[in-house]
């Protein structure tokens, strides 16, 4: 089957509208979470989230046209527009060998909210005719493909948080098996509205840590109460990786490895066999390379946390042979169905610069936690092989590993 690498790379999320900055933030320990503005969060019990306060819709579409996209989808085209710009494709590419490759794990959420009371409150005729184009999640690579005039297949991932990983493995098979020769992948989440925060809220997900939203988000440490919600989105351009040589472009890395499972266990609670199966998949697809770094799902819940700490020292056959682990969510929340796009593109910027991003909050060990997270501050290293992980409700777990070229 084909190779297949990444040539561009775009994000968004509470702590940057672009990759560049994003990423400069991440890695000098900076945390985007603060108490909610996007709406009231007085009733809520859980009232900070990774919200991005600065994003204007209108520099992606026109003022006229942003009505007939929910908020993820704003967020989705900006994220696509800069990794579509950093691929930097001649005009001559052939659009019907293009696709997109979406993924959002709730998608319009808040619209869904916002007609449901129109509906209760002024009747079924006073619903926006755009409300369904602007909710359903496969929208995001409807939209996208519009602005990027992208006609070749046409997927959405809809797998709760781990749909931005399983985009990119639909978007790599796409191109493997010569359905299309270059790839789109886009994550996208904004459901930080009453009705998302307070459903996660009623399942006690949630940091309820609201005196300090800074430090509400701990993945692995023995305090972590729950996770934080972000919104964001994360976009990587895949192609054939001859066709990538052939017109000079820079590969930030290929995709070697990619693994899936199902844990059939529980509707929300994860289990250890789930994952592992997932990461030892994608392990063993890549050709059990040494990992150099894991961007760890590390979503501060302490289930999770116990379980995927417990998976990697299986995987690796022992703490000590484990690779430095690290999870982002601190900094930005957990973006859900972005949230696997958004991890990965920081994995190929830590493998580009040689860096690794910190586990910010970690100031009390967990005796179930007991790996390299590097705690607090980034680190310089040799990275030439990165693993990211996803895992979500319904027991879905996803796994990509990519090599430095």
């Amino acid at each position: 089957m084909r190779r297949v690498v990444v040539t561009g790379l775009g994000m968004v999320n509470s702590l940057g509208l672009d990759k560049e900055s994003a990423f400069s933030a991440i890695l000098e320990g900076k945390c985007g979470i603060k108490t909610v503005e996007l709406f009231d969060p007085e009733k809520q019990s859980s009232k900070i989230a990774g919200e991005i306060t600065d994003f204007d819709p209108t520099t992606v579409m026109d003022a006229k046209e942003t009505k007939k996209a929910g908020r993820f989808i704003q967020l989705g085209l900006k994220a696509s527009a800069e990794a579509m710009a950093d691929a930097d494709f001649p005009e001559d590419t052939n659009r019907e060998r293009f696709g997109v490759a979406s993924a959002s794990g709730i998608g319009g959420l808040p619209n869904i909210e916002k007609n449901a009371i129109i509906c209760e409150t002024r009747g079924p005729r006073r619903i926006s005719p755009f409300f369904i184009p602007s909710s359903l999640v496969n929208m995001l690579g409807g939209f996208v493909s519009i602005y990027q005039q992208l006609k070749g297949p046409n997927l959405s991932s809809v797998t709760a948080c781990a749909a931005g990983t399983h985009a990119i493995g639909e978007a790599a098979k796409s191109i493997m098996i010569g359905t299309a020769d270059k790839m789109l992948v886009i994550g996208a989440e904004s459901a930080i509205c009453a009705s998302g925060m307070g459903g996660f809220a009623a399942m006690k997900a949630l940091s309820t840590r609201n005196d300090d939203p800074q430090a509400s988000s701990r993945p692995f440490d023995a305090d972590r109460d729950g996770f934080v919600m972000g919104e964001g989105a994360g976009a990587l351009v895949l192609e054939v990786y001859e066709d990538a040589v052939a017109r000079g472009a820079k590969i930030y890395g290929e995709l070697v490895g990619f693994g899936e499972s199902g844990d059939a266990n529980h509707i929300t609670t994860p289990t250890m066999d789930g994952p592992l199966r997932a990461m030892k998949g994608a392990y063993e697809m890549a050709g059990k390379p040494k990992i150099d770094y894991v961007n760890a799902h590390g979503t501060s819940t302490p289930v999770n946390d116990k379980n995927e700490t417990a998976a990697l020292k299986e995987l690796f056959g022992g703490k000590e042979n484990c690779p430095p682990v690290s999870s982002t969510k601190g900094q930005i929340g957990h973006c859900l169905g972005a949230a696997g796009a958004i991890e990965a593109v920081i994995s190929l910027m830590a493998m580009r610069d040689g860096v690794l991003p910190p586990t910010i909050n970690y100031t009390t060990p967990d005796e179930n936690c007991d790996l390299d997270y590097v705690p607090n501050e980034a680190r310089k290293a040799d990275v030439n092989v990165v693993m990211s992980n996803s895992f979500g409700f319904g027991g879905t777990n996803g796994v990509v590993i990519f090599k430095k070229i």
